[in-house]
């Protein structure tokens, strides 16, 4: 026979198998990487946390490091990630029972039957606990979820550093890029300034028609637009890398030019490593965690809720002779009969987000595979870019001196040595800009594959 007592615990455990209405959700195929890339990689070398160092290049390295400390979107992330670290203890608090402590004092002055007047101290110190049985695992399934949007926010904290070190990486070599802009376009005006002069001096002599100085004038002024152009370029870059790496907008030092910039070995990894790598899939992937068990919760609310509350006292007074002990012990369930469908609607939502956090993740992995096949494929057709505009170059060199030697013997006019001028500089120009994407398609590369990351540490930075 079972005891009375007993009776409201055997009643909640059989209401168990009742933990409400089904709820809908989405069915998301899985996402199975391919087994190779599309593209070859090569044999490639092995990824580290600090790739940037990579690149050979002092002052880059220092600009990574200083936005990484100071930067921020950083800060925000941390911030973050300091208020998921709280809610996670806010809801593992909720497996503990609670224990608070009470003091109650009075004095008071009162009239007796017997016409006297009587006169009390006294005094009530209480101790209360209260403690809801986890039967069901409700507050667990809380718990857990709450620990899995905590990792969420670390896996955010590193995808944000890392896309703060590619950004701060390919500033910089876009900043070398408009340097080598600038220091052409000042190569070439100077030529243009010298052209300009013997252009003046033939026209004196009559030696070259007024057509030919006026060309030559033109295309003087047509490269000295280039330069403040450029330098307007520089200026609002280096203003932007001073905003990144958490200074105020100013100069920038740098190291080398954009030719000594190294170009780092492509790192490996196949596709099925890849969501594995990646903090912004590890991310999405502890969301989805968090969303599953925020559903069991939210489905776990129809069941009933066993709550025992307990008290113990001591009163004294100055009418007493001793103190009396006083206490109490009790225990409730609490089950949902009609809640007008308010537990239904919490279910409800709870399933269509975990159906928007199974997506997110799906949209994640696909995004990270396609971004490191658009790396590798545009690493090899930029190479392959590279050596066109490399031979181009090469080839309207020797035609600019040809057209020279032709103009000098009389030859030709001056306008076909202007045009090999122009299209010799449109080349150079167009190379500067393909080295510049080589080195910026590398960065890009070692963000898409994850830039070293193995796993998010919740405490300090990211784990290598």
């Amino acid at each position: 026979m079972i005891k009375p007592l007993a009776m409201p615990v055997v009643l909640a455990l059989g209401l168990a198998g009742c933990a409400g209405p089904s709820t809908e959700l989405a069915h998301v195929a899985p996402v199975t990487p391919p087994p190779q890339w599309r593209t070859d990689a090569g044999a490639g070398t092995v990824s580290d946390a600090q790739w940037w160092q990579r690149f050979g290049d002092p002052k880059l390295t220092a600009l990574v490091e200083r936005g990484l400390a100071n930067n921020s979107d950083i800060g925000i992330a941390i911030g973050r990630l300091r208020e998921a670290r709280a809610q996670e203890q806010l809801a593992r608090a909720q497996l503990f029972p609670m224990l608070d402590a009470g003091l109650g004092a009075a004095a008071s002055r009162a009239v007796s039957p017997f016409g006297t007047s009587v006169q009390a101290i006294g005094a009530q110190p209480t101790l209360q606990i209260a403690y809801e049985l986890d039967l069901f695992g409700r507050l667990g399934d809380q718990s857990a979820a709450a620990r899995n949007a905590f990792l969420a926010s670390a896996a955010a904290r590193d995808a944000t550093r890392l896309s703060v070190a590619a950004a701060i990486a390919s500033g910089y070599v876009t900043l070398c890029a408009l340097d080598a802009r600038l220091g052409l376009a000042q190569r070439t005006l100077d030529a243009r300034r010298e052209a300009l002069r013997l252009a003046r001096s033939r026209t004196r002599t009559g030696y070259s028609p007024l057509l030919e100085l006026r060309q030559a004038e033109a295309e003087y002024q047509a490269t000295q637009q280039i330069i403040p152009q450029a330098q307007l370029a520089i200026a609002r870059q280096e203003n932007a890398l001073g905003v990144l790496v958490g200074d105020v907008p100013g100069r920038l030092a740098r190291t080398s030019a954009l030719g000594r910039i190294a170009q780092p070995a492509i790192p490996a990894g196949l596709p099925s490593e890849l969501l594995r790598r990646r903090p912004d899939v590890a991310q999405a992937e502890f969301q989805l965690a968090a969303s599953d068990l925020s559903l069991a919760a939210a489905r776990k609310r129809f069941l009933p809720q066993v709550r025992l509350t307990g008290g113990a006292g001591v009163a004294l007074s100055s009418l007493l002779g001793d103190p009396i002990a006083l206490w109490s012990i009790g225990g409730s369930i609490l089950a949902p009969l009609f809640e007008g469908g308010r537990l239904t609607a919490q279910a409800d939502a709870a399933g269509a987000q975990r159906d928007q956090a199974a997506w997110a993740y799906r949209r994640a992995a696909l995004n990270a595979l396609r971004d490191v096949e658009d790396a590798l494929a545009a690493n090899q057709r930029l190479a392959e870019q590279r050596a066109a505009i490399t031979a181009q170059r090469d080839a309207l060199d020797g035609a600019l001196r040809l057209a020279t030697n032709r103009f000098d013997a009389g030859y030709s006019p001056y306008l076909e040595q202007l045009d090999a001028q122009r299209a010799l500089l449109s080349a150079e120009l167009s190379l500067i800009q393909i080295e510049a994407d080589q080195l910026n398609n590398r960065v890009v590369l070692f963000q898409a594959l994850g830039g070293g990351w193995a796993g998010a540490d919740p405490v300090g930075g990211t784990n290598s």
